[in-house]
C-alpha cells in the first residue's frame, strides 16, 4: 500500500501558516509528500526545505489570481498537485497549510487505510474537525464550522477538489462514498496574533471576494482583528499535537473570551442545542456519503 501526501502553499511566512507542522504531522503516514509552492513573495521554499525529509518533493505553480470568487483558486491549485501523484499510489492524504494531525491518531489512520485498501466502494476517509479560534484554548462549536471532511482519497483521476478545496467530488459533482474514522483534523487557521490575523485576511481577500469595493474596504481597516466577534465557542481541554508545541510556546498575545455568550439567531440556537444534546447536526451541508462507520 502506497500513500502520497499532498499540500499547496503560497506565502507561508508572510501569512504565518503552520505549514511545516502540517507536513510534519503526516510524514509518518505517507511514503512521499508532494508540496506545491505557489509563486509568492517570501522564502516559503526555504522553509519547506528546512524540514529535511527525503520524502518531500517540491513542485512549483503559478497561481491565477484572477480566480477571485469563493476560494476557487484553492481547488484549482489542489487539482494541479493531485495531477503530480504517481499512478502506483493507493491513497492520497491531502492536508491544508493550517491543518495538523495529532500523533495519537496515527495508528487509527494507518489501520483505516489498510482496512479499506481492498474495499473499492470506499472512495475516501472522513475526519472529524476541531477549529481553534483566537488562541489554542478555544474551539468553535457552532454550525459555521464544518464538523467533518474528507482528507484521504483514493488515487482516482475522477476525484477532484471541489469549490474552495474544503472537500472532494467525482465525475459530475457526485459525492464521495466514505468511511468515517475516529480521528480529528486540528484546524489552526484562526489562531494568530490579532495583527497578523488581519494582515492575513487582507492578503487573501482577493481569493474569496470579487467585489472590489468590499476588498478595498477591508484593506482600509486597521491591522487588528477583533476576536470578540464570534457566535459560539467552547474551551479546549485536550492536548495539541507535539509538532505544535514550539508555536504554542512562542505565542505572543493573550485573549480571554467570554464563552458563556451565544450570539446565535433563534433558529440556529435551537439547532445548536439539539446538537449539544444529541451529538447530531441537522440540516447541514456535506460533501460525502457515509457508507462505513
Amino acid at each position: 500500500m502506497k500513500v502520497t501526501g499532498v499540500t499547496i502553499i503560497r506565502n507561508a511566512i508572510i501569512n504565518d501558516y503552520p505549514i511545516v507542522e502540517s507536513i510534519q504531522s503526516i510524514l509518518p503516514l505517507v511514503d512521499e509528500m508532494i508540496v506545491s509552492i505557489g509563486d509568492g513573495e517570501d522564502a516559503t521554499e526555504t522553509l519547506i526545505n528546512q524540514i529535511g525529509s527525503s520524502k518531500i518533493k517540491i513542485v512549483y505553480s503559478t497561481w491565477d489570481l484572477s480566480l477571485r470568487k469563493g476560494g476557487v483558486i484553492l481547488a484549482v491549485e489542489t487539482n494541479k498537485v493531485l495531477a503530480h501523484v504517481a499512478p502506483d499510489t493507493d491513497w492520497i492524504f491531502y492536508i491544508q497549510g493550517d491543518e495538523v494531525i495529532h500523533e495519537k491518531y496515527q495508528n487509527t489512520i494507518r489501520k483505516a487505510m489498510q482496512t479499506y485498501h481492498s474495499d473499492q466502494k470506499v472512495e475516501g476517509l472522513l475526519f472529524k474537525y476541531l477549529h481553534f479560534y483566537g488562541t489554542y484554548d478555544y474551539v468553535g462549536d457552532s454550525r459555521k464550522w464544518y464538523n467533518y471532511e474528507t482528507r484521504i482519497i483514493r488515487n482516482n483521476r475522477k476525484i477532484y477538489s471541489y469549490r474552495d478545496a474544503q472537500g472532494f467530488r467525482k465525475n459530475n459533482e457526485e459525492k464521495l462514498k466514505v468511511a468515517s474514522i475516529d480521528a480529528f483534523v486540528y484546524h489552526y487557521g484562526w489562531v494568530k496574533n490579532p495583527v497578523q490575523m488581519k494582515i492575513k485576511q487582507k492578503n487573501v481577500a482577493a481569493f474569496w471576494d470579487d467585489d472590489d469595493a468590499s476588498v478595498n474596504n477591508l484593506l482600509s481597516e486597521e491591522n487588528f482583528f477583533d476576536y470578540n466577534d464570534f457566535d459560539s465557542l467552547k474551551k479546549f481541554t485536550g492536548t495539541h499535537p507535539a509538532v505544535m508545541q514550539h508555536r504554542i510556546e512562542q505565542k505572543n498575545w493573550h485573549l480571554e473570551l467570554d464563552i458563556k455568550k451565544k450570539k446565535l439567531k433563534w433558529k440556529y440556537r435551537v439547532l445548536y442545542w439539539i446538537e449539544q444534546l444529541t451529538g447530531k447536526r441537522l440540516f447541514t451541508f456535506s460533501n460525502h456519503i457515509i457508507i462505513r462507520k
